[in-house]
Parts: structure tokens; sequence; C-alpha cells
């Protein structure tokens, strides 16, 4: 497999981005100040996915395993090629996993106007799951579009974009049972799930429309890099999806989930746009087996636009959150949270800045689903110092938190003020950015 392949040069050292400036890490591979964002590690103390040997990715390919893509089929190709062997991956322009639209995946005779003449709780009610020809060809529809999207990252790869515009559209990166793995500068819009499952059992027997496929899962895998990316709705925010049967056909799941014991993971400098179910850490109340003593995941200098909730929602981890900044829109200030307290998690969110619409009840930045103390302390809202814990009681007192997560970060770069936070993130997060 050859799809354009990119040879290797001479690498030359670049002064700029303090945040960026790059050192030797765990295989002693040292790519100080790197031109080549293919080349660049994660920095020694630079969160949890530096720890226990970092974060190197495709670093050390050589030339036969460099690559720049411009379709989903080349990208595809390049993933396999070499197997597990260090790999760099470039994606020039934004290339679509699903250019021939959803209507290349049907197959059985599913047809959207018959599904919901059949499934209407009016005629079909809502004491047991859909079943019949209608949803055999979803299920049979579904299965194909899952195929076609879905792109496995095997381990040492790095995946950057080229320039300031470059990403990939309705793709699920599924970095899955792998380890080191670096993916940067890239504009990843969330993948349209073309054939959602209605549930008439769901939501208290009223139901609900289900759907699949993450922009990014990072499942079962160690040792991961998310730096500098935007994840975003883009063409398709659920404010534009229809209603039927009363509820909204949702058609996103999450924008990155990190779940199944995955473990050391670092979250940086991206920026979260327009989307209802953003991260997932730990999927699972009954996974403790698999989650607990990992999980650890680090997110800072991240801005988070317009997204609904779980920014993130957590379990068992021991999660970093520090320097990100969160604006909730007016059309969301009646139904959001940012962090949510699952089970046996250890939530730290310190220095964060919080922007918030007139009117939106504070208290709602945290939400109680477990009873784990957290710690959350030097956050800003709309550029005021703010207890989030006592204001979250004082407000939802049925949901009481109790503070002390148990555990100080110690990876950590610099820490700026929260109040310079959103000026920093504006200038600097997302991509196109990365310097």
């Amino acid at each position: 497999m050859r799809a354009h392949v990119w040879h290797a040069h001479a690498i030359t050292a670049v002064v700029g981005c303090t945040a960026l400036v790059l050192g030797v890490t765990g295989t002693g591979v040292a790519q100080a100040g790197s031109r080549d964002l293919g080349r660049q590690v994660l920095p020694a103390g630079d969160g949890w996915g530096s720890a226990e040997g970092g974060t190197t990715g495709g670093s050390a390919a050589d030339a036969e395993h460099v690559y720049t893509v411009t379709t989903w089929a080349e990208f595809k190709a390049a993933l396999t090629d070499g197997g597990d062997a260090p790999k760099i991956i470039k994606i020039k322009g934004m290339i679509d996993a699903v250019s021939q639209g959803c209507d290349a995946f049907v197959t059985g005779g599913y047809d959207l106007q018959q599904y919901l003449k059949d499934y209407d709780p009016a005629v079909y009610g809502n004491d047991k799951v859909a079943m019949g020809p209608q949803e055999d060809a979803r299920v049979a529809s579904a299965a194909r579009q899952d195929a076609e999207i879905k792109a496995s990252i095997p381990s040492n790869t790095t995946i950057v974009g080229v320039g300031g515009n470059s990403g990939i559209l309705g793709g699920s990166l599924q970095i899955k049972g792998v380890q080191n793995v670096i993916m940067r500068n890239l504009t990843i819009e969330a993948p349209l799930d073309c054939f959602p499952k209605w549930d008439p059992t769901d939501d208290n027997r009223t139901g609900n429309w289900n759907s699949e496929y993450d922009a990014v899962v990072v499942y079962g895998t160690h040792h991961v890099w998310l730096d500098h990316n935007t994840f975003t709705d883009g063409r398709h925010p659920d404010s534009e999806r229809p209603v039927h049967f009363g509820k909204v056909f949702q058609q996103h799941d999450g924008l990155t989930d990190i779940v199944r014991g995955a473990n050391h993971v670092t979250v940086s400098w991206n920026r979260f746009e327009n989307h209802d179910k953003n991260m997932l850490i730990g999927n699972s109340d009954g996974s403790a087996s698999q989650d607990a003593g990992k999980l650890k995941v680090t997110l800072h200098h991240n801005r988070f636009e317009g997204i609904l909730q779980r920014s993130p929602r957590v379990r068992f981890g021991q999660v970093d959150v520090y320097n990100n900044h969160y604006v909730v829109n007016e059309e969301q200030k009646d139904d959001y949270y940012v962090f949510g307290v699952g089970i046996s998690s250890q939530l730290h969110a310190t220095d964060n800045a919080i922007t918030l619409p007139a009117g939106a009840k504070v208290g709602k930045v945290l939400k109680k689903w477990n009873e784990s103390p957290l710690t959350a302390e030097n956050n800003y809202v709309n550029g005021r110092l703010t207890d989030l814990i006592a204001v979250h009681n004082a407000e939802i007192p049925a949901e009481t938190l109790r503070s002390g997560a148990g555990w100080t970060p110690t990876l950590r770069g610099k820490v700026d003020s929260p109040r310079a936070v959103p000026a920093i993130l504006k200038a600097r997060a997302g991509a196109g950015k990365v310097c």
C-alpha cells in the first residue's frame, strides 16, 4: 500500500508557543521544538498521558511509514499498512467518510417514513422494543454504515492535520485496545447516525431515539494525547434535528469518550463546540473490575462552547481538569451541566473559567450522579471567584456534594490564572492554532 508517501526531511528547531515546547520523553526520542507536528511528542509532565513512559505516537516512524492522505479510503489504508510499526499519517484537507450520503447504506427495504408509521406509539405502543421488518432493515442498514465510517487506529500512530483546515467529516475514530496514539491539529465533525433506533420502552416508557458513533472513542487503550483539535457537530447541529413521536430524532452520540479501562490520557488545547453529550470518562457503573485504578485523564486548556452536558462526566477515574473555559449558551441555560460526578470518581477541577448567560443557575455546573467527593477550587464564573460546591449545595440541596477528591495532581504544566484563560484559549485552542 502506498498512498501519497511523504519522505522525512531534516528537523530544525523553532522557538515559540511556550506551552508547546517539547522535550525528551519515555523512549528517549528528542524532538524539541520540531516544526513537523508528526515528530512531536507529549512533553514530560504534561498530564496523565506523560506518566509511565509517556506518549510518543508514531514520532519514530521511518520514511516508509509516513503518509499524506486526501481521501477516507487512503486514510483507512494507511492505518492498516505496517501493522503496529510507528507511523505518521498527515491528513490534507477535509476528508469525508460519508461522501455518498446516507442513502448509500440503505438495504433490506428500509424506509424512514414506513419506519415511523410502523412504530408510531399510537399504533405500536410502548410496551415492547421495536421488532419487525422495518427494524430488521434498519439494523442491516446501520451495519453497512458501521463498517464504512469506523476507522481503527493502531498502536504507535500519530495523526495530524496539514495546515489550518484539515480533518475528518462523519468518521468514527476507534482508538481501541491499543497504546501510544497522538491526534493533533484536526477538525473532527461528529458522525451522523443515518439510522437511529426508536426504543418505545425508553425514558419511562415514553420512548426515545438512540444513536451510535462517537467522533473519537478511547477504549481499553493507554497513553493517548489529543491536542489542538476542534470537535464539532459542524454541518449537522442538534438544533436542526427533526422531532418524531415528540422526541428529538437524535443522530449524535459522544464527541470524545474515554472508557473500558482506558488510561493515561492527556486532552489539551482543543475546542469542543455545539454538541449535546460531550465526554464520558467511564461509561458504566458496573465496570469497576475494568475501570478501578484506571481512567487517569487530564483535561487542560480546552474551550467548550455550546456543549449541553458531560464535560466530562466521570466514573472511577482520577481526572484532573484545569485551565479550561466553559461557555454555556442562552438556549442551554435551563438544561445543562458541566462536571458530572459519578460512581467512585475522583474529579479534581480547579482553575477553570465558566461563562454563563443571565439567569443561568451556577449550581447546575455540577451534577451529582453518585456519592463521590470532588475537589473544585479557584474556579471563576463570569469573572468572579466561585465556590462551585457551596453554590451547588445551596441551590440543589437534594444533591449535596462533598469536597475532597483525595489526591493532588502533580503532572501539570504551567497553570494560568483562570481570569486569563478565556483570552488565552480564544487565541490558541483548537485546530489551526498549534505552533
